[in-house]
């Protein structure tokens, strides 16, 4: 990347305020901003001619030295033959032509601004831009007596954006009527807020353009992605995905409201970019009622429990630094919760761990949430790194009433989580005492909560047969290509019993590795808490657990 990070100054921002259907009120802070601070040296050359395309935005020809700064990023892109692109972008507020608080205002006549346009229309070989910036480019108020004065001074592809009726494409001399051309029609659906409507519609224009595809595919996109982020309450986190895309080409019916459609809702969270997580290895230290248990037995305080979990953080500190020094390609990651963990929470959290934190109340059949039914409300106050966890002591013939409660809470809880965006762990242990004990529970589990439209990111399941796994395979690739994986959890196993389940999972495409507690930690945990070892041979010996664990799942694929 060309990126630059400017050490005096801090990146542009805007308040958006959303009134009504048609009043989203701005207020810009762009007044010595980096990106406003650009000069023509900060500009790379090689950075250029690796490129296909150069787009820049008119507010970047605002002042003299952003002018001179664009003009070199053009000097380079004719030089190496790199298409140039402007969006005209026109805020008066941005020009000095309206009051600082009002960056709504997406027009005002002004002749000098019309000229210092058009110095650098004649450089470009796209120009796209709303028919208020092209009345400004072209210095009139009459449309299209401002796009013959931009043909006059340019021989560049126009792209007029003509808001709900879609947009138009101008390849030579400008018809007498826009009409006359071919008008690609807008995606129809309820505007929320029309801020990043310009930077949807470029991206999606250019995905197409610089694949030399028709001027209807362009629009196409163009028009899709305008229409979907005007459908949406943010900016740049509303921008969609190619996948997005797809599923609303492919609807047989007109999505209007793309903000209340679940499948669009949810390929919009799981088909961007998101960490791509290699085998993991998770502590899991959430426990609560045992660990109270361990204290209690040994007369401590419960607040040892803190100090306790704590020392678990710097034995993952270890075990990470060990892989990192035999050259291990995996992750670590842990399970820690917010009564006694929170101090372990923080301290893991911004360093690429993996991190979950649990909200069910323990034990709970029905399912509880830990900090009462409005579980949204707590997520609020989550990092957004953070993964929910959630264990369900769940079996697809519970009897009805029992089955259908715990649904309801599941649901809740992802529907939460959708609005809230982290992602969730389903923990799914059938009931030990159940008495249906058929070996594909597992499987009609998983099935059960994808009919009822509950696809969480993760699933922590305990050891199955290499059978039941190719099914689970199956089933996942078949229900949720984007589920991220499956972690194996222990139960407090031996050792052995836990390293018998690595193999049996050793071919499933599914299993993304291991998230144990009991069996690292609870020998160990009452030696510390009865005195019988100190805080560095607790650490010691946690660490030791944990990588003759990760040592057994990697000899389990070796």
């Amino acid at each position: 990347s060309a990126i630059k990070r400017d050490p005096e100054r801090l990146t542009a921002m805007v308040l958006l305020g959303l009134k009504d259907r048609e009043t989203f009120p701005l207020v810009f802070y762009r007044e010595n901003c980096a990106d406003m601070a650009l000069r023509a040296e900060d500009i790379d050359e090689q950075q250029i001619a690796s490129s296909k395309a150069l787009l820049i935005t008119g507010t970047h020809f605002s002042t003299d030295q952003v002018f001179k700064a664009s003009s070199q990023a053009l000097d380079y892109a004719e030089k190496h033959d790199v298409k140039r692109v402007l969006d005209i972008d026109y805020r008066p507020v941005l020009w000095g032509l309206a009051a600082k608080a009002d960056g709504e205002t997406r027009f005002v006549a002004d002749q000098k601004v019309s000229q210092h346009v058009q110095r650098i229309l004649p450089r470009f070989d796209l120009i796209v831009g709303t028919e208020e910036e092209f009345q400004i480019a072209g210095g009139s108020t009459d449309l299209l007596t401002a796009l013959r004065t931009v043909r006059e001074l340019t021989a560049a592809t126009l792209v007029v954006k003509l808001g709900p009726q879609g947009c138009t494409v101008i390849h030579g001399a400008i018809p007498a009527r826009l009409e006359d051309g071919a008008i690609y029609p807008g995606v129809r659906v309820e505007v929320l807020n029309v801020l990043g409507a310009g930077d949807a519609f470029m991206s999606g224009f250019l995905s197409g353009w610089l694949k030399d595809a028709s001027d209807e595919r362009c629009c196409q996109l163009a028009n899709a992605c305008g229409g979907l982020v005007v459908s949406r309450h943010a900016c740049a986190p509303a921008m969609p995905t190619p996948a997005e895309l797809d599923y609303l080409f492919s609807s047989p019916y007109p999505i209007t409201r793309p903000d209340q459609d679940v499948v669009l809702q949810r390929l919009h969270q799981v088909s961007v970019p998101r960490k791509q997580w290699r085998q993991l290895f998770i502590f899991a230290f959430d426990h609560r009622g045992q660990l109270v248990e361990l204290a209690q037995q040994a007369g401590r305080d419960l607040s040892s429990i803190s100090q306790l979990k704590q020392l678990f953080v710097q034995a993952v500190e270890r075990v990470e630094a060990g892989l990192r020094q035999r050259g291990i390609e995996a992750d670590v990651g842990l399970l820690a919760d917010q009564r006694f963990g929170q101090d372990s929470l923080n301290a893991a959290t911004g360093r690429g761990w993996w991190v979950a934190r649990p909200v069910e109340v323990q034990g709970s059949r029905p399912l509880a949430f830990e900090h009462g039914r409005s579980i949204g409300s707590n997520l609020l106050a989550w990092p957004q790194e953070q993964i929910i966890k959630c264990l369900v002591q769940y079996h697809p013939d519970d009897e009805p009433m029992l089955r259908l409660e715990q649904e309801a809470q599941i649901k809740a809880l992802y529907d939460a989580s959708k609005v809230s965006g982290h992602e969730l762990l389903l923990e799914i242990i059938p009931p030990k005492d159940h008495p249906s004990s058929h070996p594909d529970v597992m499987v009609r589990s998983l099935k059960r909560l994808y009919n009822l439209g509950i696809y969480p990111a993760w699933w922590k399941i305990e050891a199955q047969s290499a059978q039941v796994w190719q099914q689970l395979d199956e089933l996942i690739q078949q229900r949720d290509p984007y589920c991220r994986g499956v972690v194996l959890l222990g139960l407090n196993a031996p050792v052995e019993d836990l390293a018998a389940g690595f193999a049996e999972a050793r071919h499933s495409r599914v299993c993304q590795g291991s998230a144990v507690g009991r069996t690292i930690f609870r020998e160990q945990s009452r030696a510390w808490m009865a005195g019988e070892i100190d805080d560095a041979a607790l650490v010691s010996r946690v660490q030791s657990t944990f990588n003759w664990l990760i040592e057994s799942w990697r000899e389990s694929r070796a």
